[in-house]
């Protein structure tokens, strides 16, 4: 691809990562190469990983544990798993075998300290500019919407999680 462009789905609704699965899915179609890389996540019954072993040039790889992440005082094994995703996606962005490269739940891994936001920022810089980049996840550093092309908000107005209703198989994982 000439001239890509830098994705963020951000806010505090629903449908970030649907919204990167849905572009994914997309350019897969039309034969565009699709890499998404999941920081903090390490659940192997996401729907989408199923998903992505039919839709032909989608690769989805996972950084990190079943276990949710304490934001005041993360796991050592989150640190490393979420700075092994951060190398992994450079390593993947800077071969470009892949139009696109979706960074998801990034955001929520900068906003947790778990990987540098001036790590990300250079990597956005400096990456080839054939490569179109998606980054998802709530609380998006300030310096990474300056630097990106699309900039997509989520809006919470209501969401069953606030009435104790949790994520459901096939619509929140």
């Amino acid at each position: 691809m000439e001239n890509a462009l830098v994705h963020v789905y951000t806010g505090d609704g629903k449908g970030k990562t649907t919204a990167a699965l849905g572009l994914a899915v997309r350019a897969s179609g039309h034969g565009l190469k699709v890499y998404m890389i999941q920081f903090m996540k390490g659940r192997i019954n996401y729907g989408e990983l199923e998903t992505a072993k039919f839709i032909p040039n989608f690769e989805i790889k996972q950084f990190g544990r079943p276990d949710f992440v304490s934001k005041e005082n993360p796991d050592p094994e989150d640190i490393k798993l979420a700075q092994q995703g951060l190398e992994h996606a450079k390593t993947i962005i800077f071969s470009q075998k892949y139009d696109i490269v979706i960074l998801d739940e990034i955001n929520v891994a900068m906003d947790f300290n778990l990987i540098p936001t001036d790590e990300v920022v250079s990597l956005i810089e400096k990456r080839p500019k054939t490569v179109e980049l998606v980054l998802t996840g709530r609380k998006c550093p300030r310096q990474i919407v300056k630097i990106a092309d699309y900039v997509t908000e989520t809006l919470e107005i209501k969401h069953p999680y606030s009435n104790g209703t949790l994520a459901r198989k096939g619509i929140g994982w």
